[in-house]
């Protein structure tokens, strides 16, 4: 595991052109350690994903702690957050990808927590979900249960895969903003992907590129107040082509993060994404002159 070369290591925000970074070709891109690692560590987590894949068919309840209602001061506040100690109070709510469950977040769930996160949700939409709106919907309205149980306003968001792209049409579309404090989305194909032409049905439609939907994210969405991390990866063999996983919206303001040699289904199981998620909801990424504490930096780069 590396950083890029460059003056700055770290990852910053960064809403320009999309550029990703030195032109790779052919064989030779397929054969570099980090590629080579990446895609074994994809086909682990994909084992260990089908194993897991029963355990998270039902749908999480959530339990809110009463001792960390908002007014309430949490005895001893993590460095993470001290810069703002009530960042690590606001639930937190998982959103899986296409044909998934709850169970690919069980590795950020535990990391969350173990960074100061202390209420985080999962949740489950149908396998037989068609549209993105209709998604959308039924986000928002688990949404406000989770606001209604645990006292609070808004919620952070990280949906990984289509996940992200029914959040975001939630914030974007549906007056979401209102609600969610900080979305953030790993391996979303924010413009579409071309392997969703490999399969006819009306919900992978969606997602082809130039598609109603992604025509309609592209409208104008002035006033939306969700700040928005778009994390995407060079070796992601889902989101193709790899820009596709930027969101370049010009109202919405995204930081856009390329991580390299990470496969799909490993990015919410990366420590050093994991590490990133923490920074980004707790308000500490992009803050001037503040860099989040990075025990496992991993391969990130900035594209812009």
């Amino acid at each position: 595991m590396r950083l890029s070369s460059g003056p700055d290591p770290l990852p910053e925000s960064h809403t320009g052109l999309p550029v990703e970074g030195a032109p790779r070709g052919g064989l030779r891109a397929l054969c570099t350690r980090t590629t080579l690692t990446g895609g074994l560590t994809e086909l682990v987590w994909v084992g260990a994903h089908l194993l897991m894949y029963p355990l998270g068919t039902r749908t999480e309840e959530l339990r809110p702690d009463p001792r960390i209602r908002p007014g309430e001061q949490p005895p001893g506040v993590r460095a993470l957050f001290a810069a703002d100690p009530l960042a690590a109070r606001i639930p937190v709510v998982l959103v899986h990808g296409l044909v998934d469950n709850r169970s690919v977040f069980a590795v950020m769930r535990r990391g969350l927590r173990k960074r100061g996160f202390s209420q985080i949700c999962t949740w489950n939409y149908s396998p037989l979900l068609s549209d993105v709106a209709r998604g959308a919907t039924d986000l928002g309205a688990r949404i406000e249960q989770i606001c209604e149980q645990t006292g609070h306003d808004r919620v952070h968001v990280v949906g990984h895969s289509l996940g992200g792209l029914i959040a975001r049409y939630y914030v974007q579309r549906q007056g979401g903003d209102r609600r969610v404090e900080s979305l953030v989305t790993l391996g979303t194909p924010h413009t579409g992907s071309l392997l969703a032409h490999v399969l006819p049905t009306s919900l992978v439609r969606q997602l082809r590129p130039g598609s109603p939907v992604l025509r309609e994210l592209e409208e104008p969405a002035a006033g939306c107040t969700t700040r928005l991390t778009a994390i995407y990866s060079d070796l992601d063999q889902v989101v193709v082509p790899t820009s596709s996983g930027r969101c370049d919206h010009p109202d919405l303001q995204a930081r856009n993060l390329l991580v390299r040699g990470i496969g799909h289904m490993s990015l919410p199981r990366d420590g050093g994404v994991v590490n990133e998620v923490a920074a980004t909801l707790a308000g500490v990424r992009g803050a001037a002159g503040t860099r989040p504490p990075s025990p496992d930096p991993h391969r990130l780069t900035r594209t812009a």
